[in-house]
């Protein structure tokens, strides 16, 4: 039997994945937010430019991590495989690609907040294991061609269809009870280690004083089937951060320090904080990755305390112009201090439309600050508030290249007609959303193919934090048709038709639908 270079790939790859499973399951265990490949998937992603990620969210959005999780398993499949190839030859060459994976992860997990040396014993069990493995996987394929070489030697070919069944049996028997073990571990270590279900139970039985639902306004709704509703339901909120493996933090888990350029530094616990004054408010946010007419926008109603009466108590100093917000997971961004301490109201919210946060939107706290991109402002699962210069830090995005303040420029977007749908000829009613955050929207208008700018009719919720509904009607002939949309700020400003990419600092242009009116 002449062992193939398939066998000791199959030997490398099986030795590889095993590792990897063992390593998942004492992460899952210890409760490690973070396994190995996790943290080397979220430094990936913190290293990728920001054009790259702003190009990704628009092309292939919540598909994009796990792409990348795909990507890395793939190339860490190959680096098995490869040292497994190499083991046929070399004792010690598969060593120096397994060390080589190990310190890669281990710095991974290091660059993680809060990592210390307990988060390494995952990473040495992998490394271990991967070592362990293949040696007990390759001891049948040396066999085999020892085999061969004798019976070579000793001119007895007819033994060997036997012994070559023989050694395959010893291999495939070895191979398979590795991945049975392997497979088993993840099982176990993911349902020891479900400190996420937890979490979530916790959060479902929560009770939170001073929390309501929050009544939709009358006016802020239009009458047209389609368009955007005024609240935007939990479950249809948009979701963009940069966590692969989303925070599980239990409310008496979560404290928050307030520090830097302050005279009495703070730190709160959950509980102290929802005893404090709870503040009420609709406030849409947007993502700056938003593109002209796209859908990364949201309005809820946010309950949480006054970020601006905490940094009273705290004292802040003289000179400090900026706030350097700090994740749970070590993602960071600066936020004028003006917008925390002005009358626009930002909170530290602990729930969404009447309900404890959902863990994926920052549960059980993050930083809400109408009028700002969410990249300087909206930090989910937030640790710390350090008052600071911008002169003296550097954050997530603004390190990629994005501005630094981000204020949200003003948007209208075109919702009914849908794209390249077909109405009736004749008065055709369409609809959309408008947004000015903190100066208010004044007035919307369309215009058919070109033709003059017609106003219409515009909802009034009764704050400048969110967006509106508009409604208008025009005479639509048959044939295909363009309509474009703008709008007025209550300051007298009047939206831009330039067109802007979202980087730096958030797209600018006038949304339109094309659609065909046919007759009736």
């Amino acid at each position: 039997m002449r062992t193939s270079r398939g066998a000791w790939s199959v030997a490398g790859l099986v030795a590889g994945v095993a590792g990897l499973a063992t390593s998942y399951c004492v992460a899952m265990i210890l409760t490690i937010r973070d396994s190995p490949v996790v943290a080397v998937v979220e430094q990936a992603i913190r290293l990728v430019p920001g054009g790259v990620t702003e190009k990704a969210i628009r092309l292939l959005g919540a598909l994009g991590k796990p792409l990348l999780v795909v990507v890395v398993l793939l190339a860490v499949g190959a680096a098995f495989a490869w040292a497994g190839r190499m083991r046929r030859h070399s004792w010690w060459r598969p060593l120096v690609v397994h060390a080589v994976l190990a310190a890669v992860g281990a710095v991974a997990v290091l660059r993680q907040r809060g990592a210390g040396a307990i988060d390494l014993l995952p990473v040495a069990v992998g490394l271990g294991t991967w070592v362990v493995a293949l040696t007990v996987l390759v001891v049948p394929l040396r066999r085999a061609e020892l085999v061969e070489s004798a019976a070579a030697e000793h001119d007895a070919a007819d033994d060997l269809p036997e012994l070559g069944r023989h050694t395959r049996r010893g291999f495939v028997l070895r191979a398979g009870l590795l991945t049975a073990v392997g497979a088993a571990l993840a099982v176990f270590g993911r349902s020891v280690g479900q400190g996420r279900r937890a979490v979530e139970k916790t959060r479902r039985l929560l009770k939170l004083d001073g929390v309501t639902e929050g009544v939709v306004p009358v006016r802020a709704r239009v009458d047209l089937e389609d368009v955007t509703p005024w609240r935007t339901p939990n479950d249809d909120f948009y979701l963009i951060h940069t966590a692969l493996v989303v925070p599980a933090i239990a409310p008496a888990d979560w404290t928050l320090r307030i520090t830097g350029m302050v005279d009495r530094p703070l730190e709160i616990s959950y509980a102290e904080l929802v005893q404090r004054e709870i503040t009420e408010s609709w406030v849409t946010l947007t993502c700056v990755s938003n593109e002209v007419g796209g859908d990364l926008a949201g309005n809820a109603w946010w309950s949480g305390v006054r970020i601006a009466d905490l940094l009273a108590e705290a004292g802040v100093q003289a000179g400090a112009d900026a706030v350097k917000q700090t994740s749970d997971d070590g993602w960071t961004c600066g936020t004028p201090l003006e917008a925390l301490t002005d009358d626009r109201g930002a909170m530290l919210a602990v729930a969404m439309n009447g309900r404890p946060l959902p863990v994926e939107h920052g549960f059980p706290v993050r930083t809400v600050v109408p009028g700002l991109y969410g990249y300087v402002s909206a930090t989910k699962w937030v640790r710390e508030l350090e008052v600071t210069r911008f002169e003296d830090f550097d954050a997530y995005w603004t390190d990629k290249g994005w501005a630094e303040r981000g204020p949200i420029k003003m948007a209208s977007r075109v919702d009914v007609p849908r794209s390249e749908a077909e109405v009736p000829a004749g008065p055709v009613r369409f609809g959309g959303v408008a947004w000015a955050q903190t100066v208010g929207v004044a007035a919307v208008e369309i215009a058919l193919d070109g033709g003059a700018w017609e106003p219409v009719e515009v909802a009034d919720p009764g704050t400048d934090h969110t967006w509106v509904q508009w409604v208008g009607e025009l005479d639509v002939e048959e044939g295909d048709h363009v309509v474009r949309v703008r709008m007025t700020d209550k300051d007298g400003n009047v939206q831009t038709g330039v067109e802007a990419a979202p980087i730096p600092d958030g797209a600018s242009g006038w949304h339109e639908r094309s659609f065909r009116a046919v007759s009736a």
